[in-house]
């Protein structure tokens, strides 16, 4: 055994240069991942070895070189120094804050334009880091010694957390052990396939209040009236639940979407002043308090109500194809040891899956509308695809069809890509790490994947504000890195709900451009909403006019 001592540049060799013995036999990745063991380095075949600081020192290549060098040897990360992420230095008290809002996405897109992919921001005392780098969002992603899940007072979801359930509690807990294990069969593939005539009757039940608003030639909101559609349809997904959204043109919202709704524009608003803003005891954050409240109880009489399908003690696999709802299944599944889901879990988390459910498909139908009505020729093509794919009012969907038209998959894609309405994935680093690109982090550190900005991150994507669905087929889209697309984020805490949540969206938009024509109403600049969870359109009203005639298939 041999030993040799490593210092990262940027840092002071004679204060923080680290020994490590090494075995000559080893290979220079196991070197590197030795030395990024020891100096927190999360992704370490970025690193370099170099005989001084100087940038045009050459690498050393082999780990005899690296042995034979007077040390200490220097170590840089993808080529740069560490350091510490910049960002604005703000103003007294209110930080950052009107460096980014109200157009946060525009201006966080500035940010890394001038600081670098990885830049850090201060809203009235509330410190974040935010990267549009694919590599460091896969790092941070990953559950492991460096990253994890932890919702702490500087974390985005900070005001709504509840370690009971998913996507709203902690890594790093039993609960989110237990719902990783009950939830995802009921939304996987097989499970999917089975609620397919579910998404097609609720689209279907929409078609009486858009044909009459057709019938009165009224333009109407096209988000409010997704949000009906998309709540429906998880509503009757989750818990059997039929809101009566389409009852009729003027069927108000169920009070149960519109106060969870509520309560993501509450809890932005809250998250965004600080973590000292959330604890007043007046204000939003006290009618965030009660207005999560008032939804749990709203949820458990829907839940109490929910329909029975005699599946009782069923496999969890089983019993995802048999249930009739997610409700269903979570009360009466079991594991391979015959335990049940605890009752106590189950409220909370059937909030996260009804809620994050349809407040994401409703946005991306918003934006699906408005990328068919905004770029030229995209309602024409995929009509034209529809109807070479043998659509019609009698199509009986399943999951194979859905996925099988190709233009619809690139549509929707590069929806996602350029209109994703998540915006702020965030994990917290478990200790100090130093991520590619040579960026330090400091232990308990938020780290938000800023999606937008990685969606078109230029130095990934050729032309990135241009809507080309095109693109997809290509070679260098195909090759892309693999953090360059990440609609659902990544890791395991990615969103469990992505395979409903694409073939809904596949069934409800096809569904909807078959049997009407879209057209925008007005000029006015389309604005989203700053002060939301999610990012969604504010003012985008279109009119759907009922076909009469179809084009003819393709020639062949």
């Amino acid at each position: 055994m041999s030993s040799q001592t490593f210092f990262l540049v940027g840092d002071e060799p004679s204060t923080t240069a680290r020994g490590i013995v090494v075995d000559p036999k080893w290979k220079l990745d196991e070197l590197k991942r030795a030395v990024g063991l020891a100096h927190h380095v999360a992704q370490p075949t970025g690193i370099t070895f170099h005989l001084d600081t100087d940038h045009e020192s050459p690498a050393l290549t082999t780990v005899e070189s690296v042995l034979s060098a007077p040390g200490p040897v220097a170590c840089r990360i993808d080529g740069n120094p560490v350091r510490s992420p910049q960002g604005p230095e703000g103003l007294p008290i209110v930080g950052s804050y009107y460096e980014i809002f109200p157009d946060h996405l525009a201006n966080h897109y500035r940010l890394f334009r001038k600081y670098g992919h990885v830049i850090k921001t201060t809203n009235m005392g509330r410190v974040n880091y935010l990267t549009d780098d694919p590599a460091v969002a896969l790092v941070a992603s990953a559950e492991s010694a460096y990253f994890t899940k932890k919702i702490t007072p500087e974390h985005p979801l900070s005001g709504i957390k509840d370690n009971s359930a998913v996507f709203i509690g902690d890594t790093e807990t039993e609960n989110w052990r237990l719902a990783h294990k009950f939830i995802p069969p009921a939304m996987g593939p097989k499970a999917v396939r089975h609620y397919t005539p579910l998404m097609q009757d609720c689209v279907r039940s929409s078609f009486k209040v858009f044909d009459e608003l057709d019938a009165r030639g009224e333009a109407w909101n096209v988000y409010q009236y997704m949000v009906k559609l998309a709540s429906q349809t998880v509503g009757k997904f989750v818990m059997g639940f039929d809101y009566h959204h389409f009852d009729a043109v003027d069927s108000p919202v169920h009070p149960i979407v519109t106060n969870f709704v509520y309560v993501l524009a509450l809890n932005k608003k809250v998250t965004a002043r600080g973590g000292w803003y959330q604890h007043l005891p007046f204000g939003d954050p006290a009618k965030l308090k009660e207005l999560r409240r008032l939804t749990y109880a709203q949820l458990a009489e829907a839940i109490d109500a929910a329909p029975a399908s005699g599946i009782g003690n069923l496999p969890l696999n089983e019993a995802a194809v048999k249930a009739s709802c997610v409700a269903d299944y979570l009360v009466n599944a079991v594991d391979e040891n015959g335990q049940h889901f605890p009752k106590s879990l189950i409220l909370s988390n059937m909030l996260v899956v009804n809620g994050a459910g349809y407040t994401t498909t409703s946005t991306l139908l918003t934006w699906c509308i408005y990328a068919l009505v905004t770029y030229p020729q995209m309602q024409d093509r995929l009509l034209q695809e529809l109807i070479d794919y043998g659509i019609s009012n009698d199509t009986q969907w399943d999951p194979d069809l859905a996925h099988s038209l190709p233009f619809l998959d690139a549509f929707i894609k590069e929806t996602q890509r350029l209109h994703n309405p998540s915006f702020q994935p965030a994990r917290t680093t478990k200790t100090e790490v130093v991520v590619p690109g040579g960026f330090r982090l400091p232990e308990s550190a938020i780290v938000i994947t800023h999606l937008h900005a990685i969606h078109t991150n230029p130095e990934h994507w050729r032309d990135p504000f241009r809507f080309d669905p095109d693109r997809w087929d290509t070679d260098e889209v195909k090759a892309r890195h693999r953090g360059a697309y990440i609609p659902f984020t990544a890791g395991p805490r990615s969103c469990i709900g992505f395979n409903f949540a694409l073939l809904e969206i596949k069934i409800l938009l096809s569904e909807l451009v078959y049997r009407y024509k879209f057209t925008r109403e007005g000029f006015e600049a389309i604005e989203y909403d700053p002060e939301f969870q999610l990012i969604r359109p504010l003012n985008f009203y279109a009119i759907a006019k009922r076909r009469t005639e179809w084009p003819a298939k393709s020639a062949a």
